[in-house]
C-alpha cells in the first residue's frame, strides 16, 4: 500500500519551530517526503524567511509560543495572501487566518498526513 502522505506534489514549506532540535528532525521528515522545505527559527526566522521569498505552505510548529502562533499567520496572509498556514496547536482551528491545524505533540506521520489532506482538498476545490 501507497504511504498516503507521501504526495506526488512538491510543495514549498516554510517550517518554523523555537526549538533547534524539533526544527532539524522534523524539517528533515517533511523533506523526506518529498517537499522542499526552509527551516525558521523563531518569529523571526518566519518573518525574515516570509521578506526573502513566497511559500505554498507555512508550519507554524508547536514549540513557537502562543503568541507567535496567533500573530504570523496575519503575517504570512499579509505577506503572501495565497500562502496555506498549518499551526500545529489545538488552537489554530479557531483563527481566521489558519487553513488548517494539528494537535500538539501528534507525530509527524500525522503532520505528514494533515499536509497529504491539505493537498487533496486544494485539488478537489482548486484553492
Amino acid at each position: 500500500m501507497a504511504n498516503p502522505s507521501k504526495s506526488s506534489f512538491k510543495l514549498k514549506v516554510l517550517y518554523g519551530e523555537s526549538d533547534e532540535d524539533v526544527l532539524a528532525t522534523q524539517a528533515v521528515s517533511i523533506q523526506k517526503a518529498g517537499h522542499e522545505v526552509a527551516s525558521a527559527l523563531g518569529r523571526k526566522g518566519v518573518e525574515d524567511a516570509l521578506r526573502r521569498q513566497s511559500f505554498d505552505l507555512v508550519i507554524l510548529g508547536s514549540t513557537l509560543s502562543r503568541n507567535d502562533r496567533h500573530h504570523l499567520p496575519y503575517m504570512v496572509k499579509k505577506a503572501h495572501p495565497g500562502t496555506r498556514v498549518l499551526v500545529m496547536h489545538a488552537d489554530g482551528g479557531r483563527h481566521p487566518q489558519v487553513d488548517a491545524n494539528i494537535d500538539t505533540g501528534r507525530s509527524i506521520d500525522d503532520l505528514l498526513e494533515k499536509i497529504a489532506e491539505m493537498l487533496a482538498q486544494e485539488a478537489v476545490t482548486g484553492k
